[in-house]
């Protein structure tokens, strides 16, 4: 029988539950980010919880000129 050669990297990080700051993690992720992809990751989680042809509500939002 041939050995499968694994193309994802199995990783495991260990860390103190109590001493872990997850939402610190979660910005430096996303600042780390282009504004590209964290407009595409946005636009993808909202059309998982749309129906097929439905659209977004933007009533509820405000407009902001970007700088």
């Amino acid at each position: 029988m041939t050995e499968k050669i694994r193309k994802i990297a199995m990783v495991k990080r260990q860390v103190d539950m109590k001493a872990t700051d997850q939402a610190a993690d979660d910005l430096d992720y996303w600042l780390s980010k282009t504004p590209q992809e964290r407009i595409a990751a946005v636009t993808f989680l909202v059309n998982q919880m749309l129906k097929p042809s439905q659209r977004m509500d933007k009533t509820v939002f405000s407009q902001r000129k970007m700088k």
